[in-house]
């Protein structure tokens, strides 16, 4: 196809779809095809994909076992929409989910299908919780992203997205993530979990500390939007037990850390914790829209009718989802997260060696971030240099031209993010990070020359 009808493309998109729209304005691109972690534009140019449907993408796109699954669905008449009634195959997919959680859980946990987004399985188990325990206030984390609705917006750190909004979910109370390179406290030195924990507890303790009956605390275990920051594992441990000893529910957001993304199934299990309440959504319908919420089954006291969806029984994506749970435990796909994981992050380390500019490398299995810097500007109270996004954008720009895909988030988008299917090869891996390497020393020059 040629260059001018792909930007004929590109103006109509511009032109007639929503202002909200977002990743097209970073990747200017119209795509052809795509397979395994790579996808090709109509002009015949090749992008690897480290974004992968913001992590839905579990073993990238159009593998070959979950397009199978999905022929298997359409060859037998399997009905495709069925609203929550029951089916053969909705009931192996409920038994493929509940044999991969903790043995604590298998037999005494119920689930929630929900709509087809995050979001929706979030406010479900907000709901839930509510119904369960008559509780008030929702306690969530600075820095967390729980979806776009306006209740999910509600519980998210991130200001911007909600400053023209009102009405938002009341009673919804912030506590201190324990993201140790910028310590809430303005202490780190290792110190930084232990005074989260410490503050948290002692806020659940204090008479007066102004918040009502939890209803529930809400946590991702490795803040996803909000820059790759994995909680420290004694730290979650520390939440599972104060939350534990007061009967406040704890729910984990597993919507994006969820199905062996951190190198676990689930990535609580990295700190050998039993949450209440589990959300997934992304990868847990194999590429295809789907939410659900597991939980213990002593908060099921909520009414007939309580959560409802139409699309709560998308067929393809119980299909698309079994066959990727299935795949996933089979063939050992945690064990290449694992050695992947370890490949980036010796190689990003050592680049973190050679550039001033980057600040920060960390994550957990394969979702990683670099935090950027500006090595010319001042410093906060611990002596790391400021965020520096403007530079994390051109070097996303620089990626994309030089065949790379990935994303920035974090506190002022100065985070580059990676998110690539987690059955990549170490030889993708290593093509991934030489273009990575070269687009920022690329981006480094261009900033430079601009100043």
């Amino acid at each position: 196809m040629s260059v001018e009808v792909q930007t004929e493309y590109l103006k109509l998109q511009n032109e007639k779809e929503s202002n909200a729209r977002a990743y097209p304005r970073h990747f200017p691109l119209v795509i052809s095809k795509a397979q395994g972690i790579k996808i090709t534009d109509t002009e015949g140019r090749e992008y690897y994909d480290c974004l992968a449907g913001a992590g839905t993408l579990a073993l990238g796109h159009n593998h070959e076992t979950v397009v199978g699954a999905i022929r298997d669905v359409l060859d037998q008449q399997i009905p495709l929409h069925t609203l929550d009634l029951a089916t053969p195959l909705k009931l192996s997919f409920m038994q493929e989910i509940f044999s991969l959680l903790p043995e604590e859980m298998r037999d005494t946990s119920k689930i929630q299908f929900c709509g087809p987004t995050g979001a929706d399985a979030v406010e479900a188990a907000i709901k839930l919780v509510k119904h369960a325990t008559g509780g008030k206030s929702i306690l969530a984390f600075q820095g967390g992203y729980h979806g776009s609705t306006q209740a999910t917006m509600s519980m998210s750190g991130n200001l911007s997205k909600k400053e023209n909004l009102q009405s938002l979910l009341p009673d919804v109370h912030f506590l201190p993530f324990p993201y140790e390179y910028r310590c809430p406290f303005g202490v780190g030195e290792g110190m930084t979990a232990r005074l989260s924990a410490q503050y948290i507890e002692n806020l659940l303790d204090d008479c007066e500390s102004g918040i009502a009956a939890p209803c529930g605390v809400i946590v991702e275990t490795v803040q996803g939007e909000g820059g790759a920051i994995p909680a420290d594992i004694e730290w979650l441990k520390e939440l599972r037990r104060i939350t534990a000893e007061r009967n406040i529910p704890l729910i984990i957001d597993e919507v994006q850390t969820g199905i062996a993304r951190t190198g676990r199934m689930f990535s609580f299990e990295h700190a050998g914790i039993v949450p209440d309440v589990i959300i997934c959504s992304k990868a847990v319908g194999g590429s295809l829209p789907m939410s659900v919420v597991i939980y213990k089954e002593e908060l099921d006291q909520w009414k007939p009718g309580a959560h409802t969806g139409t699309f709560r029984g998308n067929q393809l994506a119980m299909a698309a989802g079994l066959a990727t749970l299935r795949y996933i435990r089979e063939q050992n796909v945690m064990q290449n997260v694992h050695l992947r994981s370890e490949q980036f992050m010796a190689r990003l380390q050592a680049m973190k060696s050679r550039f001033a500019e980057i600040g920060d490398v960390r994550g957990r299995g394969l979702m990683i971030g670099v935090e950027v810097v500006n090595p010319q500007g001042g410093k906060d109270r611990l002596g790391h240099y400021l965020q520096h996004g403007e530079l994390a954008s051109v070097i996303q720009q620089q990626c994309f031209r030089n065949g790379l895909i990935v994303e920035v988030g974090g506190r002022h988008s100065a985070v580059v993010r990676f998110l690539p299917p987690l059955n990549i090869t170490e030889k993708e891996a290593g093509e991934v990070l030489a273009i990575f390497e070269q687009s920022v020393s690329e981006a480094i020059a261009l900033t430079a020359a601009l100043c």
